[in-house]
């Protein structure tokens, strides 16, 4: 059997059981893992129903463009409808998304704009309004709008909603989700409903977005509205398409914490997912320890996972800018004293003068086991000769060996302090630099550090 066309992948993901990050759960917690579908994300889902509910509207007609607002996600799942319907798209994004996702875009055939995300929704220069000028001022194109769209919804509701109770034989009892458009959680939450009116709904949301008061409070705060991190999930608006009364519980959950669960998800349970599945993870997580003395062993927890982890790299499973935007805590570079108090023993900085032959010189390496030293004119290190460098002029004459070191030594070792950082010390051993001269602070001796010393640290820590 074979499908028609991309699109018929769509759907039939996976419930994984969550092992060891839900020990302490008195309950059975499965993840509803969303990267499973072609465009790697659950909004594969919604792109496909709101194209064809566009074109039984009569919106959006062949050769025609899409125009829709994106984190990414649902930006991918509308361009593999338009691949396969023949229509091209334009993607307004915000510049918090990550590199990986307007990749994709593009990689799909889209155009990509990207707008300021710390902006008004009103403004504009919001991603929002952008889009809706984009179909005023082209031809034949239509603004999908995800927010307010009811397709997006219904998609849930057709889908996601009956694939959990199917694949959890109709034992699910709370459902855990993000919420951004809100179609996702209201539509699958919806159909849930239906079929047990006891299921427990529990919406999470990130610091920095309104729903989560506004449910507690139907109270729309702009004060609860500022910038965060965790991308695809929350509002600065309501969205049509988020249904509070069908939501049982709300939490929340700030940005270290679900950029923390991400990684923990990837490594303890083999689940690489994106930042929202982490949030989602860790407020659901947090609800059910919350609520143990609630819950029955019988009891089926499904938490929605939405994406893969592949568009994060630069990112979240960066160390670097994990550290840059305080989720890790910077490791204090090593000095070149602490890498060279690895060796066994320090001895004395052995040297050859300028004087000696190259055959005394390849003698000295040899007897101490070292391959680089540094020429000592008396007490001004005057250059540098390696083993890698006199094997090279002996191959091309043996007689090389009889020839002086001040006349074929290289220029001499880089010296530095005993405070000098690894980073400080790689600078310097990049290239042909094979070896540095550590000094002493209070004594002024000196010792040689070399590439072998730096790799022995960097792979210790």
């Amino acid at each position: 059997m074979w499908h028609e066309n991309i699109l018929g992948t769509i759907g039939d993901t996976p419930l994984v059981k969550v092992n060891r990050l839900a020990k302490q759960v008195p309950c059975t917690v499965l993840a509803k893992l969303e990267f499973f579908n072609p465009g790697g994300s659950v909004k594969d889902r919604i792109g496909i129903a709101m194209v064809e509910a566009a074109e039984k509207d009569g919106k959006l007609k062949p050769g025609g463009t899409i125009i829709e607002g994106t984190s990414g996600n649902t930006g991918a799942g509308l361009a593999f409808a338009a691949i396969a319907k023949g229509y091209k798209c334009i993607f307004t994004t915000t510049d918090k998304q990550s590199h990986e996702k307007m990749s994709v875009l593009r990689a799909l055939g889209g155009e990509v704009i990207v707008c300021p995300t710390a902006v008004a929704p009103d403004d504009p220069r919001s991603y929002y309004q952008v889009a809706r000028r984009l179909e005023k001022e082209i031809p034949n194109s239509f603004y999908i709008n995800q927010y307010d769209n009811p397709a997006n919804a219904s998609a849930h509701y057709l889908t996601s909603g009956p694939e959990i109770w199917e694949q959890t034989d109709k034992k699910v009892t709370h459902y855990f989700a993000g919420a951004g458009t809100g179609g996702t959680i209201s539509g699958t939450s919806k159909y849930l409903k239906e079929q047990n009116p006891d299921v427990k709904i529990i919406g999470v949301d990130p610091f920095g977005s309104v729903y989560y008061k506004y449910w507690h409070t139907r109270e729309f705060d702009q004060k609860e509205i500022y910038p965060y991190i965790t991308e695809g999930v929350g509002e600065d608006i309501l969205a049509g398409n988020m249904d509070f009364d069908l939501v049982d519980d709300y939490v929340r959950v700030d940005d270290k914490e679900s950029m923390l669960m991400t990684r923990r998800l990837s490594e303890e349970e083999g689940m690489f997912v994106g930042g929202s599945c982490g949030m989602v993870m860790a407020g659901a997580l947090q609800w059910l320890s919350d609520h143990a003395s609630e819950l029955k062993p019988t009891d089926v927890a499904v938490v929605l996972l939405p994406d893969g982890g592949f568009r994060y790299l630069g990112k979240i499973f960066n160390d670097e800018w994990m550290r840059e935007n305080g989720f890790l805590e910077r490791v204090p570079e090593a000095s070149a004293a602490q890498v060279l108090s690895r060796r066994e023993k320090a001895g004395t900085l052995i040297t050859v003068s300028p004087d000696d032959s190259v055959e005394q010189a390849s003698a000295v390496m040899a007897q101490h086991g070292i391959s680089q030293v540094p020429v000592l004119d008396g007490e001004e290190m005057v250059g540098s000769i390696s083993e890698s460098f006199v094997l090279s002029l002996l191959l091309q004459s043996p007689e090389a060996k009889a020839r002086l070191v001040t006349d074929v030594m290289s220029d001499p070792f880089p010296m530095v302090d005993a405070s000098a950082t690894i980073g400080e010390l790689a600078s310097l051993l990049r290239g042909d630099c094979g070896a540095i001269l550590v000094r002493n602070d209070r004594d002024g001796t000196m010792q040689v550090l070399t590439q072998t010393d730096l790799i022995g640290a960097l792979t210790d820590r």
